[in-house]
């Protein structure tokens, strides 16, 4: 994902953060921004056949200063987006791309349960943790509900790189007999985090503030009520403060699209139940139809190598099926050529 708005979220994770000390933000901006991007890359893949489906805008609008929202899905872009900076941060410094960190080498030796003991190079999470923290967490420099409820999410997204991680072990022994193993905690695949968070996502809790207004954003009062509200919240649970738009619709105050002209996903028995789903949740649930687009898809085939050394192919068409969400007036078949 490329762009001017994509570069522009990014790059409040980086230019935000501007009370760090120099050197640090020299050493690890550009693990930062990766990790930022491999977040949003996540966030679409999970989002992909849902109404709200992660688009530039929305991330926009969640972190630009009086424009913020804090609804169940942006929830999940704070979550994702801290975990992602988490997670490359402490995979730079396994991989030892960081002078000043390596493996977490605190249990190394110690017993870890019956015929193990914790050796190997364990993934330095708390490292990822620590630098995460100073960058993404100072794009929050409020006091009031709003700026709480994306900590406290940033702090979840976190948290699920943690409770993810697993553990990794070798046997050693006289001719493979695996009499004692070491054992290592190593980072999961980015996508069971993105996974994990998905599913706190489904069941994201709102967080119910006094509709009073404050007198100050940083009165005692106020962080009394914002103390209260959170004191019954897990700090792995994904929370929001507003209920989320009706996502079927355009909608040009949040820059989003609707779903008219989304594509959506039919007659694969190797889809999932969510994909299987897609066209009726995204077209005839939001009041739309279904067209199919025949689309003639021009690609290289029957590739030969000849030596030395040239690959040569031939051109095929293959005609695609592809269903998308319409209104009522467009034609219920369309053919289209890709090259």
């Amino acid at each position: 994902m490329t762009g001017p708005k994509v570069n522009t979220f990014l790059s409040l994770f980086i230019f935000g953060t501007f009370c760090m000390p120099l050197v640090a933000f020299l050493t690890y901006a550009s693990s930062v921004q990766v990790g930022a991007q491999s977040g949003i890359q996540e966030c679409k893949y999970q989002f992909a056949w849902n109404r709200w489906n992660c688009p530039e805008s929305t991330l926009q609008l969640s972190t630009q200063k009086g424009l913020r929202s804090a609804t169940r899905e942006t929830s999940f872009v704070h979550a994702i987006s801290a975990a992602g900076v988490m997670y490359t941060l402490t995979k730079n410094c396994s991989m030892g791309d960081f002078d000043n960190c390596g493996c977490d080498d605190s249990r190394i030796g110690q017993t870890g349960g019956r015929g193990w003991i914790w050796g190997g190079c364990s993934d330095n999470a708390a490292f990822g943790e620590k630098i995460s923290k100073q960058f993404v967490d100072a794009l929050e420099d409020g006091h009031d509900s709003r700026a709480a409820v994306n900590l406290h999410n940033n702090e979840a997204g976190r948290l699920a790189v943690k409770a993810t991680m697993r553990k990794a072990c070798k046997c050693h022994g006289v001719s493979g007999s695996c009499s004692i193993q070491t054992c290592w905690m190593q980072l999961a695949d980015f996508r069971e985090v993105g996974n994990y968070l998905k599913a706190k996502h489904e069941h994201a809790k709102k967080l119910e503030m006094d509709k009073k207004p404050a007198r100050a954003g940083n009165s005692a009062d106020n962080k009394g009520a914002i103390a209260h509200a959170f004191r019954s919240i897990a700090r792995t649970e994904l929370i929001y403060l507003e209920d989320s738009p009706d996502y079927c619709v355009k909608n040009q105050s949040i820059g989003f699209q609707g779903t008219e002209g989304r594509e959506c996903l039919k007659g694969d028995k190797n889809m999932s139940q969510w994909e299987r789903k897609s066209c009726r949740r995204l077209c005839y649930e939001c009041g739309l139809r279904v067209v199919e687009k025949r689309i003639e898809v021009v690609s290289s085939c029957n590739c030969k190598f000849h030596w030395c050394c040239t690959v040569k192919c031939d051109k095929c068409t293959q005609v695609v099926t592809k269903y998308y969400c319409a209104g009522k007036e467009t034609d219920r078949v369309q053919i289209t050529r890709s090259l």
